[in-house]
């Protein structure tokens, strides 16, 4: 059993993470300032982990949070290019002082190694594909410029203070527990919820902008096999953590309107800001030195999270007769 602390807990990914490290029997402790996170994503966990609703930038609260703790899986951000181009002050301030504040107390308490959610948003819109590692950053927008500088503030704690770091590069994660009801949620969690209540979702652009949409259980994957990883290999270095394939916005909204039976036709707005037009992971070194492998692809996960939002919906509705 290993003692593990996710920040941004109450998040879509954190409290996956939560759910799978609870089930395979370790300690988790938890940290969200609910800003964003909910808590009906940590049901079913009650007093089996440890949460604390703290922001990350507080000092003391974070002093405590990392005592005893052998792995930080850090997930909390305000993750959204949008947002953050809209008000770029306050994403400095939670992605890149909370980052900062988080690294000094885990550092302080011997924390062995933080696992670092960061962004494929770092390679911006360069006409290279698949995206590697050893690309140049290119960021475009703040939300990629703050992720890219917690990169590297990890590395250089790793150099300076030997806190072993290892940051993952998710590309596009959806899935289960997904919030759709922000401007800044998930492409795939906005089109599934608008259908599924009869409203015809709006594409930005002309729909043929491509990501790697992955599913979250192989970021989860990811996470733990970034933990277990020897030092030689993962601490320091950059991992993209996707599928290695890519689908449009149009193949998306197809493949979601197929499963729920929706036959409106997309509307077209224009495109947003900072939004970059590709994004595909290459994902060999992740293969070959933290052995991972997607575990569900495009189809399947579509599947899944679909089946998701029509449960909860049901569960909703049923509850309110």
């Amino acid at each position: 059993m290993s003692r593990y602390l996710i920040t941004g807990i109450a998040g879509f990914i954190g409290s996956t993470l939560a759910h799978t490290l609870v089930e395979q029997g370790h300690e988790v402790r938890g940290i969200d300032n609910l800003s964003t996170g909910n808590l009906d994503n940590l049901s079913g966990l009650g007093n089996r982990i440890d949460f604390r609703q703290v922001d990350l930038q507080d000092v003391a609260g974070m002093q405590s949070a990392c005592e005893g703790m052998e792995f930080i899986l850090h997930q909390a951000a305000l993750a959204s290019v949008p947002r953050s181009v809209k008000d770029p002050l306050s994403s400095h301030q939670s992605n890149l002082n909370g980052t900062l504040t988080l690294l000094i107390a885990a550092r302080d308490a011997g924390v062995r190694r933080i696992v670092y959610a960061a962004s494929s948003s770092a390679y911006g819109d360069q006409p290279t594909q698949p995206k590697h590692e050893e690309m140049p950053p290119l960021p475009l927008s703040p939300y990629a410029v703050q992720k890219l500088a917690c990169e590297y503030y990890l590395q250089a704690f790793y150099r300076s203070y030997g806190l072993e770091a290892v940051c993952l590069r998710y590309f596009n994660i959806y899935g289960p527990r997904q919030a759709a009801d922000s401007p800044y949620s998930g492409v795939i969690a906005k089109f599934t919820t608008s259908m599924m209540a009869g409203e015809t979702p709006t594409i930005f652009g002309d729909g043929m902008t491509s990501r790697d949409f992955t599913y979250i259980d192989n970021a989860v994957s990811a996470n733990l096999l970034a933990c277990q990883a020897p030092s030689s290999v993962a601490t320091g270095r950059v991992f993209n953590i996707g599928t290695g394939e890519s689908h449009t916005l149009n193949e998306v909204y197809a493949a979601i309107a197929s499963v729920l039976g929706f036959s409106g036709k997309p509307i077209y707005g224009f495109p947003r800001a900072g939004d970059i037009r590709h994004s595909l992971a290459d994902i060999s070194r992740a293969t070959k030195e933290l052995d991972y492998q997607p575990m569900v692809h495009f189809r399947n996960g579509l599947q899944k999270t679909v089946a998701w939002y029509v449960s909860e919906k049901e569960k909703k509705e049923a509850a309110a007769l």
